[in-house]
């Protein structure tokens, strides 16, 4: 165990308000390809810029186009919970863990057990008609060809924000409100380069500001601790002790 996580272990046990800040580096152990890295989603090639694609504009202009892309580089429905994603429940479970504030769409947080969850950019396991309002699961995109259709007629549109789309106010002021309050912030798994998430941490207050990323971020300059290892191992390493209330 190196130096950084064994202070990140310390600073683990010695906090009570800890909350978790993290990105689509979370989930790359779990096979779900993360955005921005050398073989990333936006570095491959398709007819237009993933950015593009995934705007509220495109969707509304292409909804097939959308939809194709949509299914093939969007849903991992078998992804299962990695060793990040149990630790965090681990330390919810203990009582230590106050919160999990996530970019990602996949929901693997709560597959792995942790219940105070605050998803910034929605879920692929939600999806709603947009003209009755019916729910449906991710299921009704799976087993869909072409636009997906509520037994209304209307168009079912993923709970997921796209580009050009607002963040949900209440998600956004928990989450603010969370890290304003956390005596431990612990950053994984994102470049912090998406706004407004990435400027959530600006509302921590405390002197425990912990990031977990493969490569340099543009906020490394004002963590306290700063770790370039696996995610899943150094969480899993700072909870080993850990027990359940």
């Amino acid at each position: 165990m190196t130096e950084e996580v064994m202070k990140l272990k310390q600073w683990v046990q010695e906090s009570s308000r800890i909350v978790f800040f993290g990105g689509a580096g979370v989930s790359t152990e779990s096979s779900i390809p993360d955005f921005r890295s050398t073989d990333g989603l936006y570095n491959q090639e398709y007819d237009y810029p993933p950015e593009t694609i995934l705007s509220h504009t495109f969707y509304r202009r292409r909804p097939e186009e959308f939809f194709r892309f949509y299914r093939n580089k969007m849903l991992f429905p078998g992804a299962k919970q990695n060793k990040a994603h149990l630790a965090l429940a681990k330390l919810e479970q203990a009582g230590k863990l106050k919160a999990v504030v996530t970019q990602n769409i996949d929901g693997l947080h709560q597959l792995a057990g942790s219940r105070a969850v605050y998803e910034l950019h929605g879920s692929v396991l939600r999806n709603y008609c947009e003209e009755c309002g019916a729910f449906y699961g991710l299921e009704a995109i799976l087993n869909s060809s072409g636009i997906p259709k509520c037994s209304c007629g209307g168009r079912i549109k993923p709970d997921v924000v796209l580009y050009e789309e607002g963040l949900d106010s209440e998600i956004l002021q928990n989450s603010i409100a969370h890290i304003r309050n956390a005596d431990l912030l612990i950053v994984g798994g994102t470049s912090l380069t998406v706004y407004p998430a990435a400027g959530l941490i600006d509302y921590y207050r405390g002197k425990k500001l912990v990031l977990i990323n493969r490569d340099a971020t543009p906020r490394d300059g004002m963590a306290d601790l700063v770790i370039r290892e696996s995610i899943g191992g150094v969480l899993e390493a700072a909870c080993e002790d850990i027990g359940t209330i």
